[in-house]
């Protein structure tokens, strides 16, 4: 299985640098059986009901984008310098890991400042990174980063444009509630509290589940053999409740459909045995990629993913190699945007019907 199997070309103009307003009036593209279907997130209501279970990730993303300054006593005086650092992931007793540009002037034991309330001391470098203490902790930190902070785009939108005000509410979904994550699940971008609202009423059921997502979803897979590829690690939580609604459904014969990749592995990495789940609190590595076998997942929501990406590989595991491409082929042509910000697919391997 090489990595050229899941490449394809994606002009640039495709790739989202702001969400469809309202949120629901992204494109909805549903593969469903053979079938495909262009609607919209507005029509989510339509297509699912009682015995759908929808798994949403209410991890929340840090602003974790920071500029600060570090001074530095020399024989001239004391030099103050301008740092670009961002958060990566909490490290065991409260550190945090960090990149930090330029790292390489960085020393072991200084301070950087990010603001009146916001400062850390660099505890160690080492494999391009850094890890740092800041100066408080929980809501007080959560507080002085919040003022300091800028969210931290995607990469191939930050190539495009500078984060600005807007992108804290838009790079945030409205089920948020356990900081940590450094990037967005972002399929579930796409929900209002009405739409939700409006599914509650169709009969389809909700269970939440954490997974904060690291920087390492944008890393690239550098090898040519895609089945050597190492997976970043990324901390999750499946509660003992959020188990037993997903086993209830399984045992009904309702569908488990989780609301982005992140959702998905998390529930794959809590499977015990074929439709069981069970309570999961850990890091998981899992990679997921044509011939795995699902255990809980009935389908999948996302968003259009990278070529190359270990999540286009996750679709193509779920969906097939070839009908993956025909849906991104058909994506394409029908000009649905791209990437975080960008439009949703509903993934469905089997229709309703059995087809």
């Amino acid at each position: 299985m090489k990595l050229d199997d899941f490449d394809f070309d994606l002009p640039e103009g495709l790739i989202a640098t702001r969400p469809a307003r309202p949120r629901t009036a992204a494109k909805l593209l549903v593969a469903e059986g053979e079938g495909i279907r262009d609607l919209t997130v507005a029509d989510l209501p339509d297509l699912l009901g009682p015995g759908d279970r929808l798994v949403l990730n209410n991890t929340k993303v840090i602003p974790a984008r920071l500029t600060g300054s570090r001074a530095r006593d020399t024989g001239q005086g004391t030099v103050v310098a301008k740092i670009e650092v961002t958060l990566l992931e909490p490290a065991p007793g409260g550190a945090w890991s960090a990149l930090a540009k330029p790292l390489r002037k960085v020393k072991e034991g200084e301070e950087i400042t990010f603001s009146d309330r916001l400062s850390a001391k660099v505890l160690t470098i080492a494999e391009g990174q850094m890890q740092i203490a800041f100066n408080c902790t929980r809501a007080d930190f959560d507080a002085a980063l919040a003022e300091a902070g800028a969210m931290p785009l995607p990469p191939y939108i930050a190539a495009l444009r500078a984060p600005d005000e807007a992108d804290k509410s838009d790079y945030q979904t409205v089920f948020a509630r356990h900081s940590g994550a450094v990037a967005a699940p972002t399929a579930s971008l796409h929900f209002t509290p009405e739409l939700l609202e409006t599914l509650r009423q169709k009969g389809v059921t909700f269970t939440e589940v954490t997974l904060h997502v690291g920087a390492g979803t944008f890393l690239p897979v550098k090898v040519e053999d895609v089945t050597t590829h190492k997976m970043h690690a990324e901390w999750g939580e499946v509660s003992a409740q959020a188990a037993a609604e997903i086993n209830a459904t399984k045992a009904a014969g309702g569908r488990v459909i989780p609301v982005g990749t992140t959702a998905l592995r998390l529930i794959e990495s809590a499977a015990v045995a074929e439709g069981e789940i069970a309570p999961f609190c850990d890091t998981t590595e899992i990679f997921i990629y044509p011939g795995y076998r699902f255990r809980i997942a009935d389908a999948l929501m996302t968003n259009f993913h990278l070529p190359k990406s270990t999540l286009l590989m996750l679709v193509s595991a779920l969906m097939g190699q070839e009908r993956i491409r025909e849906i991104y082929a058909h994506a394409v042509a029908k000009g649905y945007r791209f990437f975080s910000y960008g439009d949703a697919s509903l993934l469905l391997p089997k229709a309703r019907n059995g087809g």
